[in-house]
């Protein structure tokens, strides 16, 4: 692949990702456009794009991170839906708090750091 050829493709990776903690009648939502070439759109881009490269934009396929989290349910649900090297991503999940999110989603939704 040529460097353009590759720049092109990282144009279309992009993701609006969204956080929202609590439940659905005390939500406070936050969102931001992904964008990986360059990466922009949050304080962490530039790793939430390494880790999305490296797992083929699939979050779900983010390395888990071991993480020491407290069971207090403080429920946190997150959404990324854009295009990855052509492929529409439509993806939701719903962690017990935030602790447990970043250790399954990496720096994806990390729009609070």
């Amino acid at each position: 692949t040529s460097p353009a050829t590759h720049r092109h493709a990282d144009a279309d990776d992009w993701l609006y990702v969204t956080v929202t903690r609590g439940d659905a009648r005390a939500a406070d939502t936050r969102g931001t456009l992904l964008r990986c070439d360059p990466p922009r759109g949050h304080s962490r881009a530039e790793d939430a794009c390494a880790q999305l490269r490296s797992a083929g934009g699939d979050v779900r396929a983010i390395p888990r991170r071991d993480a020491f989290c407290s069971m207090i349910y403080a429920p946190v649900t997150v959404r990324a839906g854009g295009r990855w090297q052509g492929r529409a991503i439509d993806y939701t999940e719903t962690f017990a708090n935030a602790c447990v999110m970043r250790a399954r989603t990496g720096d994806v939704f990390a729009l609070d750091e």
